[in-house]
């Protein structure tokens, strides 16, 4: 029987160097999309998944994320005191979420070296891996379909999505084989790195969701540094891929929508987007929208 998935592990040790300064002393992470910090959906897109036990990979500075997700007994008091049970019910929403734990990175070494420091906790299990910058609207179940066809083929899984070829570049491109009679579930042939720009093997790039199988630990053991001098996860599935191993690696093809937190003008939009469909926010803002490009 295939072991169900039952963990996460969301990477969290990056810098933010593109929101400098105002990641200076706040963690990406940490930055508000409308009123919730970026990982807090990434959290709640884990518990809809069945996923409670979730790992922080952190970094320096990164104190900021423990806070969150624990209790904050004088403002939570403060807030009863009040009356304002609204605000509490907010509050205390992160704490009770999940069974959180948090786990240094160290040494930056990359993506597959985040992963890697996971192997203790996660033990022979097959796990999710969740990054912190993409943010998979609500009302989409790419997680659950993934974990379901995790299930069904025992290997590891990665999400794909269409991309302009102008920016393939910014992703992982894989090439792949069209399963007979089973739409948006392909099977990886091979995988390449931010690829340079009119090399790209096709249009589908590998987003921020991956359930992998435990095996993937003992390919990034001896996984060499690869692009940017990092241990590329990339690099690691793209071994499973064309050796077969473990199961091989298959693909979930996201149509759905996506926002790159990670990005500052996606970032804008996300915050827009999802504050305009709001019932708090929602028909002042629009309004206001509408004014203010008709001036432009």
């Amino acid at each position: 029987m295939v072991r169900p998935v039952t963990k996460a592990v969301i990477p969290a040790a990056g810098l933010g160097t593109r929101f400098l300064p105002a990641t200076k002393a706040m963690p990406k992470e940490m930055l508000p999309v409308v009123d919730k910090p970026a990982i807090q959906y990434v959290v709640e897109e884990a518990v809809a998944a069945g996923l409670v036990d979730v790992l922080m990979v952190t970094g320096r500075n990164k104190n900021a994320l423990e806070n969150h997700f624990d209790r904050a007994w004088e403002l939570e008091r403060t807030l009863e005191v009040k009356g304002d049970t609204g605000r509490l019910e907010q509050v205390m929403a992160a704490t009770a979420l999940a069974d959180v734990h948090y786990l240094r990175q160290g040494d930056p070494r990359g993506l597959g070296h985040a992963v890697l420091k996971a192997k203790q906790h996660v033990g022979d299990e097959p796990f999710a891996v969740l990054l912190g910058d993409d943010i998979i609207d609500e009302q989409d179940t790419l997680l659950r379909d993934m974990i379901a066809v995790h299930g069904e083929r025992d290997a590891s899984i990665i999400a794909l999505m269409e991309v302009e070829p102008e920016d393939a570049r910014k992703f992982g491109i894989a090439t792949v084989e069209a399963l007979p009679g089973v739409e948006d579930v392909v099977r990886v042939t091979d995988l390449v790195e931010k690829p340079a720009p009119g090399t790209e093997p096709s249009r589908l790039a590998v987003i921020g969701r991956y359930v992998l199988k435990p095996e993937i630990f003992e390919v990034l053991e001896r996984t060499e540094p690869g692009k940017g001098n990092e241990i590329q996860l990339t690099d690691a599935l793209l071994e499973l891929a064309r050796n077969g191993l473990a199961g091989g690696v298959y693909g979930v093809v996201f149509r759905g929508r996506r926002f790159d937190t990670g990005d500052r003008l996606d970032y804008i939009k996300a915050i827009v987007q999802l504050a305009s469909e709001r019932d708090d926010l929602g028909a002042p803002l629009r309004e206001w929208l509408k004014d203010f490009t008709a001036s432009y």
